[in-house]
């Protein structure tokens, strides 16, 4: 069965770093563009990071662009999520998704994973 597994989420004080990431099984990675999207409580999911299949093209939102970073291992069939800085407006659930038409300042969420939890806190 084919599904994507986010992991790495938890409680961080605020300036502190997380690394989430998203394992793909039942199917290659390599073939996707993959997105980081959120969503906090009360408000619309929003993309936060994509990386494209070919490995040569990024994109972040503005509110997290310098303090996150993507990338992946097509080894591992994983893409990752690594974030610092974290403020407590991060705090959200973090999903990973194949998205369509590709890695830029637009794109859409495919197949998804179940998401994991971020709270930033202190």
């Amino acid at each position: 069965q084919a599904q994507l597994v986010e992991s790495g989420g938890g409680l961080v004080q605020p300036g502190g770093s997380l690394r989430l990431s998203c394992a793909a099984s039942g199917f290659t990675l390599d073939y996707y563009s993959i997105g980081w999207f959120r969503q906090a409580p009360g408000k619309e999911r929003e993309g936060v990071s994509c990386i494209s299949s070919s490995n040569d093209s990024t994109h972040y939102a503005d509110s997290v662009k310098g303090r996150f970073t993507v990338s992946r291992d097509n080894a591992k069939n994983t893409v990752y999520l690594q974030m610092n800085s974290l403020k407590p407006e991060d705090t959200a659930d973090y999903y990973c998704a194949t998205i369509w038409p590709g890695c830029g300042g637009n794109y859409n969420g495919d197949y998804w994973g179940q998401g994991t939890h971020v709270t930033v806190s202190s």
